[in-house]
């Protein structure tokens, strides 16, 4: 018999997966933009679940430079979000659900000014089967990286500043 659904057509169990999850509780357990310090154990704690195999957890931190260590230090980053970025954030959320066999999914970021170390932003992906959470994971910090409208404004220890991304 040939296969006639293509090579990018959904496999029949991932159809079966999301047709039994369509069932079970809503898996966008935690969206947030704050103003206030992330915490890695409420995120965790979000994506708890029984059916889960594998859990991937991303941090993004603060870090003491931007691009080549060359440069001058970045001392601190200021944040800030659009009125629709909670809206986009669970865009971007409900297509990763749409797209992976995800069964607990939990994403801050953080807004405001933060110094070196601290947490921006945090996600976390529970599915079926690790190599799932992992790919769901990346797709969603680089969907929310591209998509959502949060702005990072940095300063240097030579008093200069810039916005990220500005220019592209």
């Amino acid at each position: 018999m040939v296969d006639m659904t293509g090579p990018t057509a959904t496999p029949p169990e991932r159809r079966a997966d999301r047709a039994d999850r369509a069932d079970r509780a809503e898996p966008i357990r935690l969206l947030a933009i704050r103003d206030t310090p992330l915490s890695v154990d409420e995120v965790f704690a979000a994506v708890g679940h029984e059916r889960a195999g594998g859990t991937a957890l991303f941090v993004g931190t603060v870090r003491d430079h931007d691009g080549p260590a060359k440069g001058p230090a970045v001392t601190s980053l200021a944040y800030s979000a659009h009125p629709s970025a909670e809206a986009e954030l669970r865009r971007v959320a409900e297509k990763i659900v749409a797209d992976f066999p995800v069964e607990a999914l939990a994403a801050v970021h953080r807004v405001g000014d933060l110094g070196v170390g601290d947490l921006a932003v945090i996600v976390a992906v529970a599915c079926p089967h690790r190599g799932e959470a992992f790919d769901a994971a990346r797709r969603l910090i680089d969907d929310l990286k591209r998509e959502v409208p949060i702005w990072k404004h940095q300063s240097f220890a030579d008093g200069t500043q810039e916005w990220v991304g500005a220019c592209a």
